[in-house]
Parts: structure tokens; C-alpha cells; sequence
């Protein structure tokens, strides 16, 4: 497969400020040294607790935030195109023609909409921004855009609270798709829905990709809706990855204690296969102030003098798996399965 996004050592940190002239004190490291990359037509996955990282990282790719340090490498339109771009370096104005190519949809639908706008108006925003000034086309696209999301084109005159929460993330999609983009960061796009309505936009972001040759960085915490969509997995944990590996062998065989308390907690719908989830021990590694070692080393349940004053890398181990654990080859861990 083609690379479309490669991230390398990537870093976003927060200052710390105190006192009456805002003297910065410390670093908020929210991500901290993270190098993926995603491949043209694959839904991607990354996972972990909130608070480690997923939303940020998300951010920082389409540059609504700008990166502490990194490479943000997006390759070029066509297969065996060699151009490759570092939007981490470009400029606000040298980044819009990018801005067509990446969209992304947010978690919560309604407050990522704006109250006092229509749906003609929601959708057809990014269209005039990027120069298409005709009323006419702008009205025939949005009402295709509501066609393709299961919407009614005579809705585009309604306002988003006139709407379900199901509905309204669809106008999200839709708004999403209006420049034609070959990259969308999904931000939990499901979480705040219920479980049949998260189901049937799970269904639809598929549709979607098979019709329109799509590409998803899908960020959850949610991993039974992980396992449902996505080719392969990250898991993050404090702003580092410490987990990556295809979606079947990460829930059939994780090589990381982090990952297998994950996975612990997701629903088995067979009485006869449940069991209680590993509670781990502790809290969640301030990103301010990270542990020694490995960060998950005071929390972890196979932790030995090593993993206190080392900390692991992210190594390949087998067939595209990779694992930042210094036990990693030594134990056995419960897959989902």
C-alpha cells in the first residue's frame, strides 16, 4: 500500500505558566515523540484513556493547533507521486490548499455547528471559502451532500436544533465532504451518540469510504467500535504510542499490559466468555510531570527494576506489530477473543 500521512516525532507541549508575569514553569507534554503513518484507502485507529493525547494529535495534523517539534508528511495526489509535504513547516497561507485535502469531524455534533446558521449556510461555508461563489452550484452540491449522508435536501433550510444527534453529526459529515478531501480525522464521531445511532454512522463512514476512496485517522476510546472499523490500531498512552499492530492480531494477541487492560474492558455479548476487567492500580502518569522509565511502570502489573529507569522504544516485533514494552517477548498477555 501507499503512505498518504506520515508522522514523525511529533511533539506538542503545552507551557506551564505561574505567577504575576506568567513565567513559564514547566511543559505539558500532551504529545510526546509520536511517529505513525496512515495508508491511502486504510481506517487507521488510535486508542487510550482520555486525557492521553488522541485529540491533540488530531489537532496538530490538520494544524488547527501548531506541533512543539516533528514532521507532518502528507504525499502527494496521485499513486507513485513523490512530491511529500511538511505541514508542520508551512506558513497559515502556504496551508490552504491543503486545508481542501484533510477535513475532520468532531465528537460533539452540535456545538461543532453553528446555531444560527442553516444547513444551506453550514455545508456550503467551506465551498465559499475555497472560491466557489455561485448560489446555484453551491445549493446543488449541498443538496447532493445531504443525499449522500441520508439527509433530505429540503432540510438544507433548517437550523441544527431543529435535529437529532444522529442527524446533526451527519451534517457534520457532509460538511466534511464538501471539498472532495482525501484525509478525515474522525474525533470520536460516535462517543456521544447512542449505541443503535452510533451503529448506523459506523455504517455510513464505511459506505463512505468504499464510494468516495476515503481515508480515516478514526480516534476513539471506545475499542468494540475500534474493532468494528478499523484496518489497524495505535494505542496511546500519556502522549506516546505504545502499542501499534493490525486490528485482528492487537485483539487477538496485545504485547503491551496497557493494551490488554483495554481490551479487558470491552463487552463480550457470551455469558459464558465474560470475565471481570483487569482494574489497574493507581493513576494516569501526569504529562507534566511523567514518571521515570516507562510511564506505565507504576501502573503496570508485570513491572520489573528495569522498566523504572529505562524507557522502552517503539520496536517491531512481528509482521508490522510494534510494541513499547522491555517485556514484551516474555509474557503472555489476554487477548479480547
Amino acid at each position: 500500500m501507499t503512505a498518504l500521512l506520515e508522522v514523525r516525532s511529533l511533539k506538542k507541549y503545552f507551557p506551564i505558566k505561574k505567577g504575576l508575569f506568567s513565567r513559564v514553569a514547566g511543559q505539558t507534554k500532551a504529545v510526546d515523540n509520536v511517529s505513525f503513518e496512515v495508508q491511502v484507502g486504510e481506517t487507521m485507529g488510535l486508542v487510550g484513556e482520555s486525557g492521553c493525547g488522541k485529540t491533540t494529535l488530531g489537532r496538530c495534523i490538520v494544524r488547527a493547533w501548531p506541533p512543539t517539534a516533528g514532521e507532518i508528511l502528507f504525499y502527494g495526489d496521485n499513486p507513485g507521486d513523490e512530491r511529500i509535504t511538511d505541514l508542520a513547516q508551512l506558513s497559515v497561507a502556504e496551508l490552504r490548499p491543503f486545508r481542501r485535502q484533510i477535513q475532520m469531524i468532531f465528537q460533539d455534533p452540535f456545538g461543532s455547528l453553528n446555531p444560527r446558521m442553516t444547513l444551506l449556510q453550514l455545508i456550503g461555508e467551506p465551498l465559499k471559502v475555497n472560491g466557489v461563489n455561485d448560489g446555484k452550484a453551491i445549493k446543488e452540491r449541498v443538496a447532493e451532500l445531504l443525499r449522500v449522508v441520508g439527509l433530505r435536501p429540503e432540510y438544507m433550510t433548517r437550523y441544527p436544533h431543529a435535529f437529532s444527534g444522529g442527524q446533526r453529526q451527519r451534517i457534520g459529515i457532509a460538511r466534511a465532504l464538501a471539498l472532495n478531501p482525501r484525509l478525515i480525522i474522525c474525533d470520536e464521531p460516535v462517543s456521544a451518540l447512542d449505541v443503535s445511532v452510533q451503529a448506523q454512522i459506523l455504517n455510513l463512514l464505511a459506505d463512505l469510504q468504499a464510494q468516495f476512496g476515503l481515508t480515516y485517522l478514526f480516534i476513539a476510546h471506545d475499542l468494540s467500535v475500534v474493532e468494528h472499523i478499523c484496518d489497524r490500531v495505535a494505542v496511546m498512552y500519556v502522549g506516546k504510542i505504545v502499542e501499534m499492530s493490525d486490528t485482528k492480531r492487537l485483539y487477538q494477541k496485545p504485547r503491551h499490559p496497557y493494551t490488554e487492560a483495554l481490551l479487558s474492558a470491552v463487552p463480550k455479548p457470551d455469558p459464558r466468555r465474560r470475565s471481570a476487567p483487569l482494574v489497574l492500580e493507581g493513576e494516569v502518569a501526569d504529562p507534566a510531570n511523567p514518571p521515570g522509565g516507562c510511564y506505565f511502570h507504576p501502573r503496570c502489573p508485570y513491572v520489573i527494576e528495569r522498566c523504572r529507569s529505562e524507557s522502552p522504544s517503539l520496536q517491531p516485533i512481528e509482521g508490522g506489530h510494534w510494541v513499547a514494552c522491555h517485556r514484551a517477548s516474555e509474557i503472555e498477555l489476554q487477548g479480547a477473543g
